[in-house]
């Protein structure tokens, strides 16, 4: 029995595109003498937040609490080791903006309902459809995988047969430099946000069988 030929290439593909959506991390941390009073002023203050982020155009539905911690602040006293100087309550909030331009907006609003208990952890860029910037990005893959799997079987003396097997390697995003042209998203109110694209590439090896050129008509 003839083994059969193959022939494996791996292919990259990249989709650019603008983010749609930015979620946001904010946290509230408060101390206070007494357990009691810090976990009831966090909670006053994290649901003035959440008003403030609503009230700037933030579904319910994208509002998360990712954490929630209550304990003794501990500090060091010579002779009598560590003492309960008070209590500090802290949680975590995760905001879903869209789209990135009323983000400046609705930070500057959750910092003056926060104040000074108000903590900002980040900023996360991203689509509200991240299925279509990534099957854009597998369909670039697969057209130079399938381009360059042809050159080799040429050169080869062959040409492309069946596909046998595809591995997808996982999508990964990146920042890509703003373009000349390309304005902020920049609002009076607040820390600017620049705007930008993220580039999405994905990857994926496939073999096919290696078959003989077609005969001469």
């Amino acid at each position: 029995m003839t083994p059969v030929r193959t022939i494996t290439v791996t292919g990259e593909g990249t989709a650019e595109a603008v983010p749609d959506l930015l979620t946001l991390t904010l946290a509230v941390e408060v101390r206070r003498d007494a357990a009691e009073a810090a976990y009831g002023d966090a909670g006053a203050i994290v649901s003035a937040v959440t008003d403030a982020l609503r009230g700037h155009g933030v579904a319910g539905s994208d509002l998360r609490t990712s954490g929630l911690n209550l304990r003794a602040d501990l500090v060091w006293a010579e002779n009598q080791g560590q003492k309960v100087s008070g209590y500090v309550a802290s949680t975590t909030l995760v905001a879903r903006v869209g789209p990135p331009s009323a983000a400046p907006a609705a930070i500057s609003a959750a910092v003056a309902a926060g104040g000074d208990n108000l903590r900002i952890h980040g900023i996360e860029q991203g689509f509200t459809d991240a299925s279509a910037v990534a099957a854009r990005a597998q369909e670039a893959a697969w057209r130079e995988a399938e381009a360059k799997a042809a050159r080799f079987a040429a050169l080869a003396g062959g040409r492309l047969g069946l596909v046998l097997s595809i591995d997808q390697r996982p999508e990964h995003g990146s920042p890509v430099p703003m373009k000349a042209g390309i304005q902020r998203a920049s609002t009076s109110e607040g820390v600017p946000i620049e705007a930008g694209s993220v580039a999405v590439s994905a990857s994926v090896v496939v073999q096919w069988e290696l078959d003989s050129p077609a005969p001469a008509k």
